[in-house]
């Protein structure tokens, strides 16, 4: 099992030397997400301080984009990395693709099915010449004159990984991807009982096997050296979870361990304002069954024990000890592989 860290930076121009620190700290990978800055950007300054680990945008908003723009950026970060990049996809929700990117919102799970295939499209005609013609119901590329064209990309081409939550969303990545990516806001018994039949489902469509595909989690883990500083990050936890547990398309998760109803009122909390009030909804078996807490020595063997069925692991990571601790859990989790 990889281990990966996330690029959580309130200055983007100290990425490139968090990078580096976390490979020094001997993470297997390195993941931005679509937040406060470009997921892209972010990378470039990573790729240019790092030459071991792999580097993934987990994820980048694609319909924020199109298949041409992303194909362009995954390409010029496979270079920059020599072949280190991953390219992360989500389609994150219709409010913020219709209110924040103003952009067109219809059938996620086969745009994104779509854009997948066209993103691959592109890279096929650059690596092989072959005229650009896809056409489909949301992508039209027809263009690609020489002087647009990078030609092969040396290092190979990049990986694409799907975020998916609901079970279609899941299938559509193994359908189409190289790796699905999970969301926080899931539990093991979740992510066994609903998601991973979803996923071979969608392998089997395509005729393809669990060999030829990587799973990689997002489990927010609660770090602390004794029962003190594990409180304070499990409250610091809190928080994310309530965020995320008021979102619609995630109760299904809620509805798996019968807290379904906690939805709508996170729901309409966010709507009064009530962000701090909504961290008291949360219970620690809440807290227990979607993340993990503890000691370094703890939290590393939870980590191995909660993934046995996966590739490659994100810590959410709520750190209230050294930042020494989180390279102990490092050890110890290769160790145990």
């Amino acid at each position: 099992m990889k281990l990966d860290a996330a690029l959580m930076e309130a200055d983007v121009a100290q990425s490139g030397m968090r990078g580096k620190g976390y490979e020094e700290a001997g993470f297997d990978g390195i993941q931005s997400f679509e937040g406060p800055h470009d997921p892209f950007l972010q990378l470039v300054l990573v790729a240019a301080e790092t030459s071991r680990v792999e580097l993934m945008t987990a994820i980048a908003i694609a319909f924020a984009r199109n298949p041409m723009v992303c194909a362009y950026m995954a390409n010029d970060l496979q270079l920059m990395s020599k072949g280190r990049f991953i390219l992360g996809l989500g389609t994150q929700i219709k409010p913020h693709i219709t209110r924040r990117f103003s952009q067109p919102w219809s059938k996620p799970n086969a745009r994104i099915h779509e854009f997948v295939r066209a993103v691959r499209a592109i890279w096929n005609c650059w690596s092989t010449g072959e005229r650009l013609a896809f056409t489909g119901e949301f992508y039209q590329h027809t263009l690609m004159s020489p002087f647009f064209n990078p030609g092969a990309n040396p290092f190979g081409l990049p990986k694409i990984f799907l975020a998916g939550f609901g079970n279609s969303m899941v299938r559509v990545a193994g359908e189409v991807a190289d790796g699905w990516i999970t969301h926080p806001l899931t539990s093991r018994d979740f992510l066994l009982q609903e998601s991973i039949p979803a996923l071979e489902t969608g392998l089997q469509t395509a005729g393809r096997s669990r060999g030829d595909f990587e799973i990689a989690c997002e489990t927010i883990t609660m770090l602390g050296s004794n029962d003190e500083e594990i409180a304070r990050a499990r409250e610091q936890a809190k928080t994310q979870i309530a965020f995320y547990g008021s979102t619609p398309a995630y109760k299904v998760s809620l509805d798996h361990h019968g807290w379904g109803d906690l939805q709508p009122q996170l729901n309409r909390m966010t709507k009064e304002g009530k962000w701090a009030e909504m961290t008291t909804l949360i219970t620690d078996d809440m807290l227990d069954t979607l993340g993990i807490s503890g000691t370094p020595t703890q939290v590393a063997a939870r980590l191995v024990e909660r993934h046995d069925f996966a590739d490659r692991v994100t810590m959410m990571l709520y750190n209230e000890t050294s930042p020494e601790a989180v390279t102990d859990i490092v050890r110890l989790v290769h160790a145990a592989n």
